[in-house]
């Protein structure tokens, strides 16, 4: 991708999955990238991305930034019913109020220092209904919002952008997933399998490079053409 070599490139949730899967490809591409994550990584920072001072601090201690990949996430699981409030909270805390402190450190720095690109992990959970994912749902609907509100307030400056991974193969997947529902959601994917965490990296890459440069506001599926058909084709 153009324009990537000795960018500054903060991804949040980089310990795993996607993220990891990000960090690498940027750090291929020739960018200096950051982590921050609730573990301990290489090359990363330990904070929460609830914590809006936590954030705030992380961000004071970098020698400026140039993009931000917002992917720090969690999901659990559970019928609409069994979702207690902490378990509630705990999703649209990390998923949505932490994607907003994280975007919200990065923009101020971004606007006082000429410019940059924020990408936010939504999902297609954001915009189709899925069962036993009220909360997850609800969190990725309002990354989907926060994203083209913001890429409205911070034009022409920053561009935001947001990604909508469809299935995804990552470990918090297959802590969900059986084999047998693995096997039985590939067989209604138009492209027949999961996507690789590699393959959303991709994506990442290209919003945050000189490729997308008239690219902000955008909410872009990448999903193996799950969401493409609508109800016939499930």
């Amino acid at each position: 991708m153009r324009g990537l070599a000795g960018k500054r490139v903060v991804v949040t949730g980089g310990a795993s999955g996607i993220g990891a899967a990000t960090v690498e490809r940027f750090r291929v591409e020739g960018a200096h990238v950051t982590v921050l994550d609730v573990e301990s990584c290489e090359g990363g920072m330990v904070v929460d991305v609830r914590d809006r001072e936590a954030v705030e601090r992380a961000f004071a201690g970098l020698d400026g930034v140039d993009a931000v990949i917002n992917n720090a996430g969690v999901s659990e699981r559970r019928p609409a019913l069994d979702i207690d409030d902490a378990q509630w909270s705990r999703v649209l805390d990390v998923n949505l109020r932490g994607v907003f402190n994280v975007a919200r450190a990065a923009a101020r720095r971004m606007l006082a220092g000429g410019g940059g690109v924020i990408v936010n992990t939504a999902s297609t959970n954001g915009y189709v209904g899925h069962p036993f994912y009220a909360d997850y749902n609800a969190s990725k609907a309002g990354v989907i919002e926060l994203t083209r509100t913001l890429a409205l307030e911070w034009a022409p400056t920053v561009r935001v952008n947001a990604v909508c991974p469809g299935y995804v193969l990552t470990p918090m997947q297959r802590a969900e997933y059986s084999e047998e529902m693995l096997a039985a959601v590939n067989a209604k994917l138009p492209l027949g399998r999961h996507a690789a965490p590699e393959e959303i990296a991709a994506m990442f890459a290209f919003l945050a490079s000189d490729d997308a440069t008239y690219i902000t506001g955008a909410v872009l599926a990448v999903d193996g053409g799950e969401t493409a058909g609508g109800l016939a084709s499930r």
